[in-house]
C-alpha cells in the first residue's frame, strides 16, 4: 500500500515511517519542517515539504501516485500552550485538515488514520479510561482533536469514508533510528535524561501530594514503537466506511517519581529533584484501558516495562548528543 504520512518528520511519525517501510508498505512524507526533523524523514521514504492546507500541493501529490490511505500526525501538540494561542490551534489542527480531508475525498482517498490524543477525556472519572468514556476536552488542543473526530464521522457516514482514531497517552522511548528532539521539550522522560546528561540542572515535580501512593502523578507512558505497531495495524485492517476509535497505552500506571528513579537506574548519573506547585488541570492519575484494540486488532505491547523505555530513549540522546542537529 502507498500511504501518505503527514507529519512524517516528528516524533511518532518518523517511527510509523520506519514500521510502515519494513512492513513492505511505500511512503510519502508530507510535512513542513516547522517543528519536525529533515534527519528524521526515513531514506527510503520520499519526502515532500509542504503544509497540509496547500491544496494544489496536496492534490499534485494525489495526482502524480498511487496513494491509498492517509496517516495524519501533522499538529500543533502543547497543552498550555494550546491555552495562550487557541486561534493557531484551531486553525493547524482543524481547519487545515479540513482542508486536507477535502481533497482527500475529491482525490477518492478512502482510509485515514488519524493521530488523536487521551486530552479528549480531561480529567476522567473512570480509571483506566475506556473508549466509551465521556468526551470532555480540558484544553483547546484537546477540542481542536475532538472537532476533527467529529467531522471524520460525518464523512464517513456521508463520503464513505473509512477512519481510525487512535487516542494515545505518552508516547516515550526510541526506535533504531529515531527519537524524540522536540523544541522545547516539554516531555518528562526526555527533560529528565537532559538532567542526567548535564544539560539541565534539576527535574521539577509539579506537586508532591497528589492522592497517589508517592504523591505525584501517574501516568500512562507507551513505547513510541507500540505506538507506531498500533498504526500500522488499524491501517491494514480498515476498510472504506468503517468508523472506529481506540485507546492506546500500557495500561499500567508510573508517577513521575517512579520515572525519576528508573532513568537514576539507566544512566547512572544524579538526577537532582525540585518540587514545585501543582499545575491547574493536572489530573491526579492518566491511564488508559487499552482491551478493545487488543480484541479486535490483536495488538499486544511488546516494550510495556518503564525501564525499557527509557534504555532505548538513553541510548538515542546519548547517540544524538544535540537531536537531530548532532
Amino acid at each position: 500500500m502507498h500511504v501518505l504520512v503527514t507529519g512524517g518528520a516528528g516524533y511518532i511519525g518518523s517511527v510509523t515511517v520506519e514500521v510502515l517501510l519494513e512492513r513492505g508498505h511505500r511512503v510519502t512524507v508530507l510535512d513542513h519542517l516547522v517543528n519536525g526533523h529533515r534527519q528524521a524523514v526515513h531514506p527510503e521514504a520520499r519526502f515532500v515539504r509542504g503544509d497540509i492546507a496547500d491544496e494544489e500541493l496536496v492534490a499534485r501529490i494525489l495526482q502524480g501516485d498511487d496513494i491509498e490511505a492517509v496517516m495524519h500526525f501533522a499538529a500543533s501538540t502543547l497543552v498550555g500552550e494550546s491555552m495562550e494561542r487557541p486561534i493557531e490551534y484551531f486553525e493547524n489542527n482543524t481547519a487545515k485538515t479540513l482542508t486536507l480531508l477535502k481533497i482527500l475525498l475529491e482525490h477518492g482517498v478512502k482510509k485515514f488514520v488519524l493521530s488523536s490524543t487521551a486530552a479528549l477525556f480531561g480529567t476522567p472519572e473512570i480509571v483506566p479510561i475506556p473508549e466509551d468514556a465521556p468526551v470532555r476536552p480540558g484544553s483547546v488542543y484537546g477540542e481542536s482533536k475532538y472537532l476533527v473526530e467529529r467531522m471524520l464521522r460525518w464523512f464517513s457516514e456521508t463520503e464513505g469514508l473509512g477512519y481510525v482514531s487512535l487516542r494515545y497517552f505518552n508516547a516515550a522511548g526510541a526506535s533504531r533510528l529515531f527519537g524524540e528532539d522536540h523544541r522545547p521539550e516539554t516531555h518528562l522522560i526526555p527533560l529528565v535524561l537532559q538532567v542526567a546528561s548535564g544539560k539541565r540542572d534539576s527535574i521539577t515535580i509539579f506537586g508532591d501530594d497528589y492522592p497517589t501512593p508517592d504523591g505525584s502523578c501517574i501516568r500512562d507512558y507507551i513505547h513510541v514503537l507500540d505506538l507506531a505497531q498500533a498504526h500500522v495495524l488499524a491501517l491494514e485492517a480498515l476498510v472504506p466506511g468503517q468508523a472506529r476509535a481506540f485507546n492506546l497505552g500500557n495500561g499500567l500506571g508510573f508517577s513521575v517519581k517512579q520515572v525519576i528513579e528508573h532513568c537514576l537506574e539507566v544512566t547512572g548519573h544524579a538526577i537532582p529533584v525540585r518540587i514545585g506547585v501543582r499545575r491547574a488541570g493536572d489530573p491526579a492519575v492518566l491511564v488508559a484501558d487499552s482491551r478493545l484494540i487488543k480484541e479486535e486488532l490483536g495488538w499486544q505491547p511488546q516494550f510495556p516495562d518503564l525501564l525499557d523505555i527509557i534504555t532505548s530513549a538513553w541510548a538515542w540522546h546519548r547517540a544524538h548528543p544535540r537531536g537531530y542537529d548532532a
